[in-house]
């Protein structure tokens, strides 16, 4: 590291700083920019490489709030906030919590997925690391420098299923830089103690490979046993340089996805957020749906358009909250109906896959439905003949909630809850004007992306975002703050409800389900330390009171200002 965290005979935090010059100011974690006071200057040879004016914080966020403002088009402002992030790490996300609301559509989706499709034609400076198979024999060695020093959360990527987009080889990079900075953001992860990393084993997407621009390694995607040896090369190393860390698998291809979280999730401390953090956002979404208007988790009956990893995902965790509830484990997952590219999941499909079957509607339930065409269940046939109260889509097929499907359930349910959860924007099911509309302003609703207030009958509706972003920072946060040896399905449990319980729609129908995001900090604050308490109470971690755990969350919890460096003596 090329600094140490002091503290001054009254408790101050200063930096003991090993550079000067212009490795000082091109160190994006200890850059202040024009911010470095006179001392500073003077002690650190800074003189001459600055512009004589000293800015304070708040006057370096007004410049670059401007600068942002004056970008047209939002990959334009994307690209900005990355060099900044770059360049003042302090400065960037100071400003990024400041204009939360604003700016988490930009670092984050839909933006991103717009910056990994052009990675490599917007591509500035190096950030995280790229893995291929070329170098699995030195994995050990690209790991070992002293600038990983601090690193307690990874999140990774092999770039084949970004978001709704598909395979975007390298250009993935963009979704764990995104994540790792709504950790920063959102729970106050200091960025020094996070790392990016892409496993670039090929990409099959011939778009990029024709493209001479392509920064990624020029192969088909590596599959069967050659790609199951390299994610274990990974994880060995993994392990091997950071036994303590927290990984998080993000945006793998559904075939690749439930076997890693399988075969890793008791290794080490890790999850996967597409099928995890996903699930909980959605479930905590959905109970204070189901409390705001005074039903329960247990009535409902569930339509999840989407079977792959993320949908069966959402209805496990849903199908426990209903367990937990007084259902029993069959009762519970009759209540879910799964439709996949091939109709509804049934127990007389072949070539289920393994977290598939257990949703598999008995034969008993449909028998007598009446169907469009005999022998298929269409998405249509499950909508016309069950009473849904609840709508989940996670299919990445956008405008798949038509009118003639949200006009069927609502004729059946006062109420009825659809969350069109595909990101990013382009890909959603559906439009938040159009549910409200062919609802008559019914619908209870949540969005994966986001989209701008809806006016019906002359009042502003604000949407809220499902965003896993309510969930995976604070839950990091708890599991780094404790030292948690796994992440269990009991913490994602635990999580949700945590979320369901800060619901300003709990004590007012009329109110939100999701608080605003410029709470964000507070609710991942609470996210861990209920989290982090699962995890004293599971044995996952050393014997903690509540308030040493809460005094381990806060401690952790770093917030972007400026603290005086000192010159470390050689």
């Amino acid at each position: 590291m090329h600094h140490q965290e002091k503290r001054d005979a009254v408790g101050h935090v200063y930096y003991e700083v090993n550079q000067s010059d212009f490795d000082l100011v091109r160190n994006p974690i200890l850059n202040k920019g024009s911010a470095f006071p006179e001392d500073e200057r003077h002690a650190f040879g800074l003189h001459g490489l600055l512009a004589f004016g000293v800015s304070d914080l708040e006057t370096q966020k007004k410049r670059s709030y401007q600068a942002f403002q004056n970008k047209s088009k939002p990959i334009e402002k994307y690209i900005y906030l990355r060099e900044l992030q770059d360049s003042n790490e302090t400065l960037f996300y100071s400003l990024l919590v400041d204009h939360i609301q604003e700016m988490l559509p930009i670092v984050y989706t839909p933006v991103v997925g717009e910056a990994c499709q052009n990675f490599s034609h917007i591509y500035r400076r190096p950030r995280g690391l790229y893995l291929t198979p070329v170098c699995k024999d030195n994995l050990d060695e690209i790991l070992s420098h002293i600038r990983f020093d601090a690193v307690e959360a990874i999140v990774v990527s092999d770039g084949e299923r970004i978001l709704g987009l598909g395979d975007q080889g390298a250009g993935g990079m963009g979704i764990p830089i995104g994540k790792l900075a709504l950790y920063t953001a959102c729970a106050g992860i200091h960025p020094a103690k996070t790392l990016p990393i892409l496993l670039d084993t090929g990409t099959n997407n011939q778009d990029l490979l024709k493209d001479p621009l392509y920064m990624g390694w020029r192969h088909e995607r590596v599959r069967g046993k050659e790609y199951e040896d390299f994610v274990d090369l990974f994880v060995k190393a993994i392990k091997k340089r950071f036994p303590h860390v927290l990984l998080q698998w993000e945006d793998f291809a559904q075939q690749n996805a439930n076997p890693i979280l399988a075969k890793y999730r008791d290794q080490l401390c890790t999850f996967n957020d597409d099928i995890q953090g996903t699930a909980a956002v959605a479930t905590g979404t959905l109970l204070a749906a189901v409390q705001s208007i005074g039903s329960k988790i247990q009535d409902q009956l569930i339509v999840v358009v989407g079977g792959g990893s993320a949908g069966c995902g959402i209805s496990n965790l849903m199908a426990q909250a209903m367990m937990a509830a007084g259902l029993s484990e069959s009762e519970a997952r009759a209540r879910f109906f799964i439709i996949d590219a091939h109709g509804l999941l049934t127990e007389e499909m072949s070539g289920l896959l393994s977290f598939q079957a257990p949703f598999a509607q008995k034969k008993s339930a449909y028998q007598n439905w009446v169907l469009q065409k005999p022998g298929t269940i269409n998405f249509y046939d499950v909508m016309k003949n069950l009473k849904s109260t609840v709508l989940l889509g996670v299919s990445g097929q956008p405008g798949l909630f038509t009118e003639e499907i949200v006009k069927l359930m609502a004729s059946k349910t006062q109420r009825p809850i659809i969350f069109p959860l595909s990101n990013p924007t382009s890909r959603s099911e559906g439009k938040p004007e159009d549910l409200c509309r062919w609802t008559d302003g019914r619908v209870i609703m949540g969005t994966g992306s986001p989209f701008p207030d809806v006016m019906f009958n002359g009042k502003s509706r604000h949407i809220d975002q499902t965003n896993n972003s309510y969930i995976f920072p604070g839950m990091g946060l708890g599991i780094i703050a404790v030292k948690a040896k796994h992440v269990t399905d009991s913490m994602f449990m635990v999580a949700a409800k945590a979320l369901a319980a800060l619901s300003p729609a709990k004590n007012n129908s009329e109110e939100n389900l999701l608080p605003p995001l410029d709470q964000i900090r507070s609710v991942s604050r609470q996210v861990a330390i209920d989290v982090a308490l699962e995890a004293v109470r599971s044995g996952l971690t050393k014997p903690m009171s509540e308030q040493e755990v809460i005094a381990a969350i806060d401690a952790k919890i770093w917030w972007p200002n400026y603290v005086p460096y000192v010159k470390k003596q050689r």
